[in-house]
Order: C-alpha cells, then sequence, then structure tokens
C-alpha cells in the first residue's frame, strides 16, 4: 500500500511542492487519492465526484503510476486529452521520478492515410474548389510528418471535405495487404498505445475496443490492469451508441466516392461502373431528400410514415445490390477492389440487419442530418452489457468527474452502468462559494414555456451584463433560445452602443471563439449544450455565466421518449428516477463554468423559477455548490461592480 507515500507527495514540503510554483496543500486531493490506490490495489470499482479545484487528475495519476501494469485513462474533451499529455502526466513523472512510457491514441479518421491520399492525387474530382490546395497541403505535410495527425493541418478547417478523401476508415483499409502497412500512420499509433505504459484515448475510441472485444480483436483492453474514465458522466450516452447498432447514407457516400477511385486505378474497361456508381449517389440523395430540410430525430414509425420513405429506402438498397453484383465479377482483378467488395457486403449486411431487427429492448429511430441520415438501433438500457465487460478480476476502474451524484447520491449513475457494487465517495469543492460567488434567481419571470420568455430573459440580464462590463457565459437548453437571445442582445448592445462584442455558436471552432472570449476581456459568448461542460475561462474575463432554463431534455426525442416510457410502464417514475438526475448533472456542469480558479468570482443567474418554486427544484438547488443565494438584483447589481 502507497497511502504514507502519497500523504508525504502531496504534503506541504512533499515532491509535488517542487514543482508547482505557490503550492496548496488539498485534503480532499489527499483523500481521493487514497482511496484510488486501494481501489488499483484490490482490483475494484469505484466512482468518485471530485468537485472544481480538488485536483482529481493529479490524485488518480500519482496511485497509477505507482501501480505499474498498462494505464489506460479515457476522456471525453480533446482539451483534457492534451492537458494530460502535453502538462499533467510530464509533471507527475518527473515529480515522482519513475520512467512512464505515454501514448495518445486517436480513431482512425484522426490519421492521415498514404493509400487514400495516393487515389485521392489520381482521382481528381472534388466536392469544393479549395480541396485542390488542401490536398497539396496533406500530400506535403505527409511526406514530413512523423505521426500523420491530421490536427497538425490547423490551416485547413476541421469541417473541410478533404478529410474523407484522405483518411481511412475500417471499411476500406487493407490492413497488412496495403503498400503502405509498414509506414502507416494509424498502424504505428496502436503500436506505440500497446507499449506505452499509459494509453490516452478517448470514451468513443475506448468504447470501439471494448465492441472489437466481442469479436476477440480487441487490441488495448486485455492488457489494462488500471482503466481510469475521466469526464465519466458522458460514458452513459457514449456507451448506448457503441452498444446500438447504426448505419448512415453517409457511408453509402464514401463507397461513392471509394468507388470512382478504384474506376479510374483498375477498371476503367468496365463501362457501366460509372453510371452504377452514379445512380446509387442518385438514389442516396433521394433518400434525403424524404424528410424535412432541418436537422431532427424521428422514431421509426414517424420516419417511416413520410412519404416515399419506402419506396426510397428499396431503391437505395437496390442500388447498392447492383454495385455488389457488377463487383462479383472484377474483384479478384487487385486486393483493393476486393476489399471493397467485402466493404460494400457489410454496408447492405447493416442496412438489411436495422431494417429486420425487432427488440423490445431497443428504440429504433433515425436522425436526419443536413446532408445524410443515420439509422439507429439504441438500447434502452445498457448496464447487463456494460457491467458484463467490466466483471472481471485483473482490472480495477475508477469513474471520475465533477458531476457524477444528486444531492451526494449516486444511484442514478450507477443504475445506468451497472455498477452497483461500486463504491462511490463524493468530495466537494474546497473553494469558498459563500463568498467568491452569488446564485441569484430573478423573482419575476414568465413560466419557462411562455413565448416571451426569452425577452424576459434578456430585460433580466441585461442591467447584469452592463455591471459586470460583458464577461459573461449565456447558456442555453436550446438552439432556438440561443439564437433569439442573440438578436435580442444584440439590439440592446448596439443601441446604447456598448463595446461588448457578442459571439455566438457555430459562427466558428469552439476553441477559437473561447479564445477571442479570454483576449477581449469584456465580451459575451452565447451557446448551446455543447459550452455547458469541458470549457475553461479562469481570472478576470469571466464574471457572469447565465443559464436560460433547467436542462430537461425534449421528451420528444425518440430516444428519450422510450426510456421514459419503459420506466413508466415498469411502476417507476420516469420523472423522479431518470429526467431529473439527468437534470441536476447537466445544471452543475453548467453552474461549473462559473468558479474555475480560486482567485473567481462572479455570479450564477438561473431565469427557471422552477428551480425554487416546484417540490422537485429544492433537489436541484440542493446539488450545487453553496452559493450565496439572492433574489435581489440590486444586490446582484453591486457585487458585479466590486469585481
Amino acid at each position: 500500500m502507497n497511502e504514507l507515500f502519497i500523504k508525504q507527495f502531496f504534503s506541504e514540503k512533499g515532491e509535488l511542492s517542487q514543482v508547482i510554483k505557490d503550492y496548496r496543500v488539498r485534503q480532499e486531493q489527499i483523500d481521493i487519492s487514497v482511496l484510488i490506490d486501494k481501489a488499483i490495489n484490490f482490483k475494484k470499482k469505484l466512482i468518485i465526484e471530485a468537485g472544481t479545484g480538488i485536483g482529481k487528475t493529479f490524485a488518480y495519476l500519482v496511485p497509477a503510476f505507482l501501480s505499474g501494469g498498462k494505464i489506460i485513462i479515457s476522456t471525453a474533451t480533446k482539451n483534457l486529452q492534451d492537458q494530460l499529455c502535453t502538462k499533467d502526466i510530464p509533471m507527475i513523472r518527473d515529480a515522482l521520478n519513475v520512467p512512464i512510457t505515454l501514448a495518445m491514441l486517436k480513431g482512425r479518421s484522426n490519421y492521415l492515410c498514404h493509400l487514400r491520399l495516393e487515389n485521392a492525387m489520381i482521382e481528381g474530382t472534388f466536392m469544393a474548389k479549395e480541396d485542390i490546395t488542401y490536398l497539396h497541403l496533406v500530400d506535403q505535410h505527409v511526406k514530413n510528418s512523423i505521426d500523420g495527425d491530421r490536427s497538425e493541418l490547423d490551416s485547413i478547417p476541421e469541417s473541410s471535405s478533404i478529410w474523407p478523401q484522405v483518411t481511412s476508415t475500417k471499411e476500406n483499409c487493407l490492413g497488412q495487404d496495403c503498400g503502405f502497412y509498414k509506414e502507416c500512420f494509424v498502424m504505428n499509433a496502436r503500436k506505440k498505445a500497446l507499449a506505452a505504459d499509459v494509453t490516452i484515448v478517448n470514451h468513443h475510441l475506448f468504447f470501439a475496443d471494448l465492441n472489437m472485444k466481442e469479436e476477440g480483436i480487441s487490441e488495448l483492453l486485455p492488457k489494462a490492469t488500471t482503466v481510469i474514465f475521466d469526464e465519466a458522466h458522458q460514458i452513459p450516452d457514449i456507451a448506448s451508441i457503441f452498444f446500438g447498432k447504426n448505419i448512415s447514407t453517409s457511408q453509402i457516400s464514401e463507397i461513392v466516392q471509394d468507388g470512382h477511385q478504384i474506376y479510374l486505378k483498375y477498371m476503367k474497361d468496365v463501362s457501366d461502373f460509372e453510371s452504377v456508381l452514379n445512380n446509387l449517389e442518385k438514389a442516396n440523395k433521394d433518400f434525403r431528400l424524404v424528410f424535412p430540410r432541418e436537422s431532427n430525430r424521428y422514431p421509426f414509425q414517424k420516419a417511416s410514415s413520410f412519404i416515399r420513405f419506402n419506396s426510397a429506402y428499396e431503391d437505395l438498397i437496390g442500388k447498392v445490390k447492383k454495385l455488389i453484383e457488377l463487383l462479383l465479377h472484377h474483384k479478384d482483378r487487385d486486393t483493393e477492389i476486393e476489399k471493397y467488395f467485402v466493404s460494400t457486403n457489410e454496408i447492405l449486411s447493416s442496412f438489411d440487419a436495422w431494417s429486420q431487427d425487432i427488440d423490445n429492448n431497443a428504440i429504433k429511430w433515425v436522425e436526419v442530418y443536413s446532408q445524410s441520415v443515420q439509422l439507429n438501433n439504441t438500447p434502452l438500457s445498457i448496464s447487463d452489457m456494460f457491467a458484463k465487460h467490466i466483471n472481471n478480476e485483473s482490472t480495477s476502474w475508477i469513474f471520475t468527474s465533477a458531476t457524477l451524484a444528486v444531492k451526494n447520491n449516486f444511484d442514478h449513475f450507477k443504475k445506468q452502468l451497472g455498477l452497483l457494487d461500486a463504491d462511490s465517495v463524493s468530495k466537494e469543492s474546497p473553494f469558498n462559494y459563500a463568498e467568491k460567488a452569488l446564485l441569484f434567481v430573478p423573482d419575476s419571470m414568465p413560466d419557462a414555456n411562455h413565448e416571451h420568455f426569452n425577452f424576459a430573459v434578456v430585460n433580466q440580464i441585461y442591467p447584469l451584463i452592463k455591471a459586470s462590463k460583458g464577461r459573461a457565459f449565456i447558456l442555453c437548453t436550446t438552439l432556438k433560445s440561443m439564437r433569439e437571445i442573440f438578436t435580442l442582445l444584440q439590439d440592446k448592445i448596439e443601441v446604447d452602443q456598448l463595446d461588448f462584442p457578442i459571439y455566438l455558436q457555430g459562427d466558428g471552432a469552439r476553441n477559437h471563439l473561447l479564445n477571442k472570449f479570454r483576449e477581449h476581456g469584456h465580451a459575451i459568448l452565447i451557446g448551446s449544450l455543447s459550452f455547458w461542460e469541458g470549457v475553461d475561462v479562469k481570472g478576470d474575463a469571466l464574471s457572469l455565466v447565465v443559464i436560460d432554463k433547467l436542462p430537461f431534455f425534449s421528451p420528444e426525442d425518440p430516444v428519450l421518449a422510450a426510456r421514459i416510457d419503459k420506466i413508466n410502464k415498469s411502476g417507476k417514475n420516469a420523472f423522479m428516477e431518470y429526467q431529473l438526475p439527468n437534470a441536476v448533472i447537466t445544471l452543475k456542469q453548467g453552474a461549473g463554468r462559473l468558479i474555475r480558479d480560486e482567485l473567481d468570482k462572479g455570479v450564477l443567474v438561473i431565469c427557471d423559477t422552477r428551480i425554487i418554486e416546484k417540490a422537485y427544484g429544492k433537489r436541484m438547488w440542493q446539488s450545487l455548490p453553496p452559493f450565496t443565494r439572492t433574489r435581489n438584483n440590486l444586490e446582484v447589481i453591486q457585487f458585479l461592480e466590486k469585481i
């Protein structure tokens, strides 16, 4: 056991104090680290909610490194992955003076593919004119890059249509049959990850690997002695995706694109190949046109009721079969054609499996995007599936986040993941919220569903924004509200000619908007749910966080609606057991944007009076940090003016 060493390491004159300027001992951090050490040594499951400022990352890194063995750390955001690799792990490794090797493994689409690049250079057809320039940038980069990570090419937008042309998918990768196998960036990254003592992945990649374990080809998990999930509150939703089944028309688009490359390289003598591909592309687009232009989610019953759904779907499947019939006669020409034939068959099988699948414990639904349609079959509960994968005696499992409990109760999180036998502990933030921050709920707001609610929100918060001189986040529960609040607030600021620029989610990459917000110092940023977590603005740039409504997800969402129905039919109360706990955890995430450092000060505004007026609001109210609470807007204005 390492308890004595851990206490000494985190002490006032311990090793950590030698590498951190103005180091302060946090008893909560020591307590957590000791608990994690015991869980690792006894191969147990441990759930830890660690409030902002405790330093949970260092708390789990120290016992993990001391334990030896293969460590996997899975996170939800790229920001945390980068922080772990470039800052936190090197610092703890040096402080402990242990020879830990480290690798960060990303999903396949993050790495450039030599073969796909070669094919794109040959094909010469592009979806956008700037792709020609981007393709040559990629070509030059591949010749000099060690890792082939596409993030190194920050001059090419993340949304560029060039990326699918120069990265591979599981379906079109030739593996060992590829002529570029020895220099393959994906394979080299995987080799490094397997050899490293510590591998950093994201939750999506972790569960993709877990799925591969079912087929006996998982690479990472059999070797892991300790698995740590940071930002663990996101696991239930992400795991549901991977334990379910889905197929997208975007995969058909990739098949068409790959087919044109196959044609130019190997099959120019097959006269009808291009027409088969063009017919498939048209059928793919026609299927998207079955649905309204706006992105949306539909239960299968609703989606299949659209005019032409069945005929367009059958036509699409028929065109895929036509391609397979043609390829059958030419697949022996080259390994690349044979792989293309196999992949097309697998995609057809996925469509067939989705259309025929009937499972009372899953929800069949359709998600419509601007350019594609995804067909999903999502389990209503993943607890049994997840528990089956982690019930082994050779691995310890640590789950940690700032938001996992409802009033220090972990039942909701445990039930979702089948972790009923896991130990759990909650440690509050060491920050002095009572002195540093106010929680303000206005006393004169209309009902949250009132048509003029957003107008009332802007009228309430505008004096506060002027008092704080901008420096505000406005977190909205829907994109519609976000845009309406943006327009209303922008009008007021323009009339008063205030120098408070407003940045709106969607006007640029998230990190780009955050950097502009920090640099200006008096800006306003308005975002929807993607800005409620993983956003860290310390210091004077942020003093006011506004939440428009309590974050209850729409019961019209097909997956949520099906889960609510199943829980209610079992005789339980879905609102109290499922919807409310989810809302509490999301609300805690949003509230956590305000105080990120012990020197931060500010005001959290919740414009939804249900948190006070409704009985269930008490649970939400009590789950928030211990802010000083008020309903007096003059008190809030005075507080902001003093900051």
